[in-house]
């Protein structure tokens, strides 16, 4: 006989109990033991949820840098804020919430990979701020079990709020008998063919666990006095869709696979169905350097990716005691890494509901369409050739830096073009211009990444069309990974040959360009091109590179930075009013926190806004007490960087693709241009002024670690976009 699942074995959300968000004490002391034991749990000190302040990121009270794990699940906590913010329309709330869901998933299969790592490494050097891997790994995960219990919390409420306003998911037992009957249909016609239930015995093994698969436990009867078998159903989410709308209803796909098992295994009788998730370590290294096809080893390496070792293990709540220990073992997990949760596993699949609300999310967003000239106006060579322009995404459309391309690809003049890529998406224009362009027989040269993290398959995809359309492909610098935004396009005019340039700080990425805050700069300057030019020769031809503007990594961007910093400090020394204001996404390079706290004992005011992790620690007496740091969130991902300097009432301002991080600096080919037109120099100020004085979404960084919520109500990103249409 085959029967449903047994009461309480459904995976819906269950109701959940309000967590409280942990705190650690500036004053707490380090954790003693290097290697504390794998039952022990040290007991959380937590503050109210609400209290618009996030836990410390100290922990080390003797150290002059924060934590940085602790920095980042500070950032996604602020990121969690805003799935709390109820100025935030439902379906935005419910999209923050899954962004905190994807966030953390990332964390664990890099970060927190590489933590484990290190500790099977059996490294005992500290980080900056004096902690080893096994302190570290200890912090982590008493922060990471609250942050996901305050995850689906959020999304809880958020799924309340929404069954509100008419969009509800139900249960199966809830459903009305037509919708269960076309659920059935659609069941068996789309989701069964797509299953495979696995039986774990002495001649079936254990199966393989994808990284982030949701999956199905489930308990067979196997007769009188016989335990039960296992099996396992993989839920096939990316393949199928994770919700699944029907008749006015939305129904997770996992309660649909869970209602319809005995189809699955007929003639055995169901006992129950537990969810469970595996995170594995995606941290994998390429060994490029033994490489003699490097384009073969991402490959090797990408399918090498999909078999890392388990690094955390979600289970619904209701899952027995032997059953999660069953999992823990064949996964060889420590119980510390085994995640109870009341409620969905894997938020991140709420990104995009099929669920057309307009009333409940932000108003659409339409960006400034610029005005680069037309064919009767000579085009955008011609307004290039009168002055720079810049560009401030997503208020102002990614559509100029598209019609660049086009308009060079087609232009019978340009002579070649070259462009680096790392993340490039899947919008068809980029290829196509570049595809257009390799067949009008322009030299063409791309500089593909395939080592952009998550995105080498797509990237792989991209080299192999543009080798077919006759491109040049060029893979990068051995060792190094090329994050800089620059593009060249080589013109003949009636002078001779002239260089245009576009450099910005985010990829070219048409879907991110309308999500993400950055800047392009489309330029006819001689010395910008003349750098442009000498830093493609010497990522394609390894040739020797000077520049005379750009500061480029791993060679010039560091030492040149610090010459700024130092020459603010300079100026303090002489009674100048000295400032710096930086905005990046990431401050952890020790280096560059040293100059920076350097500058503040000098007298140096420094503005800092820094999005998401920051290991230096302002306000600290003698030591950083002229630092003040904050974080901007919003509608929009902050991913501009901005180097100002105060230059004795003449400013110096920068802009480029590099955050302050050792990797940054070091290991990766970043280009950073200076803004040359004093115009843009005002701008790219005002933008800085304007974000400091955000409110809406601002965090400021205190000296115990912690950040607190600006209050008011004005915002940055609003008022761009208010000044775009206005103007």
């Amino acid at each position: 006989m085959v029967t449903r699942p047994r009461a309480g074995s459904s995976v819906f959300f269950p109701s959940l109990a309000c967590p409280r968000l942990p705190a650690v004490s500036a004053s707490r002391p380090v954790p003693a033991d290097p290697a504390p034991s794998r039952t022990r749990r040290r007991p959380a000190r937590r503050e109210p949820e609400d209290t618009g302040r996030t836990f410390s990121t100290v922990a080390n009270p003797e150290s002059a840098f924060l934590n940085r794990e602790l920095s980042w699940l500070a950032f996604n906590a602020r990121v969690l804020a805003e799935a709390r913010d109820e100025r935030n329309p439902p379906l935005e709330r419910l999209r923050y919430a899954a962004i905190c869901g994807s966030n953390l998933d990332e964390f664990f299969m890099v970060r927190v990979a590489g933590v484990h790592r290190q500790i099977a490494a059996g490294v005992q050097t500290p980080g900056p701020d004096g902690l080893l891997p096994r302190q570290t790994l200890d912090l982590v995960r008493e922060r990471t079990h609250d942050m996901l219990r305050q995850i689906e919390q959020a999304a809880r409420r958020t799924l309340d709020d929404l069954a509100r306003e008419g969009v509800r998911f139900s249960r199966i037992a809830d459903l009305g008998k037509r919708a269960r009957a076309t659920l059935r249909e659609r069941y068996l016609a789309e989701i069964q063919p797509v299953l495979t239930p696995l039986v774990v015995d002495p001649s079936h093994p254990f199966p393989y666990l994808s990284n982030l698969s949701l999956n199905l436990a489930v308990l067979l009867d196997a007769g009188e006095g016989e335990e039960p078998d296992f099996a396992r159903v993989k839920v096939p989410v990316g393949v199928l869709p994770r919700v699944v709308a029907v008749g006015g209803h939305l129904v997770l796909l996992e309660d649909v696979i869970a209602a319809h098992l005995g189809d699955l295994f007929k003639g055995r009788t169901v006992l129950a169905a537990h969810p469970f998730r595996v995170t594995r370590n995606t941290d994998y290294e390429f060994e490029e350097e033994e490489a003699e096809d490097l384009l073969a080893t991402i490959e090797d390496g990408l399918r090498r990716r999909r078999f890392g070792s388990a690094v955390r293990l979600e289970v619904g709540q209701g899952m027995p005691a032997g059953m999660v220990t069953f999992l823990q073992e064949r996964l060889r997990l420590a119980p510390e890494d085994i995640f109870r949760l009341e409620g969905l596993l894997g938020t991140a699949d709420l990104m995009g509901l099929p669920v057309d609300r307009p009333d409940l999310a932000f108003p659409p967003h339409v960006p400034a369409v610029p005005d680069l000239g037309d064919e009767e106006d000579g085009g955008i060579f011609d307004v290039l050739s009168a002055g720079d322009v810049l560009l401030h995404h997503p208020y102002d459309g990614f559509e100029g830096v598209l019609a660049y391309l086009e308009e060079a690809a087609a232009d019978p003049q340009v002579l070649a073009i070259k462009q680096t890529l790392y993340r490039t998406g899947d919008d068809p224009r980029l290829l196509g211009a570049l595809r257009t362009a390799a067949e009008n027989g322009k030299q063409v040269v791309a500089l593909i990444e395939l080592k952009a993290r998550f995105d080498e398959q797509r990237n792989i995809s991209w080299a192999r069309k543009l080798e077919r359309a006759g491109a040049h492909v060029v893979y990068g610098v051995a060792g190094l990974k090329t994050h800089g935004k620059v593009t060249l396009v080589v013109r003949r005019e009636e002078g001779g040959l002239r260089r245009y340039v576009h450099i910005g700080t985010g990829n070219y990425n048409p879907k991110t360009a309308r999500l993400y805050t950055d800047l392009s700069l489309l330029s006819a300057h001689a010395g910008l091109g003349a750098d442009v030019s000498e830093l493609f020769n010497h990522l394609t031809g390894y040739a020797e590179a000077t520049y005379a503007h750009l500061l480029v990594a791993p060679d010039t961007a560091r030492s040149g930075l610090v010459a700024l910093i130092d020459r603010e400090i300079a100026h303090a020394g002489a009674g100048h009013d000295a400032w710096v204001r930086v905005k990046v996404n990431s401050l952890t390079d020790p280096g560059m926190i040293e100059a920076l706290y350097r500058a503040s004992a000098a007298g140096v005011r420094v503005e800092l806004i820094v999005r998401g992790v920051c290991c230096l620690r302002p306000g600290v007496p003698g030591l950083s007490d002229n630092i003040r740091v904050r974080s901007l969130l919003g509608r929009f991902l902050e991913h501009a960087r901005i180097f100002a300097f105060g230059g004795a009432g003449n400013p110096e301002v920068y802009f480029g693709s590099a955050d302050w991080m050792s990797r940054n600096l070091d290991r990766r080919v970043e280009v950073i241009a200076p803004v040359l037109d004093p115009a843009h120099r005002d701008q790219f100020l005002r933008i800085l002024a304007t974000e400091w004085a955000d409110q809406r979404g601002s965090w400021e960084l205190n000296v115990e670690g912690a950040y607190e919520k600006l209050p008011g109500d004005f915002s940055a990103q609003r008022t761009f976009a208010e000044a775009r249409h206005s103007g």
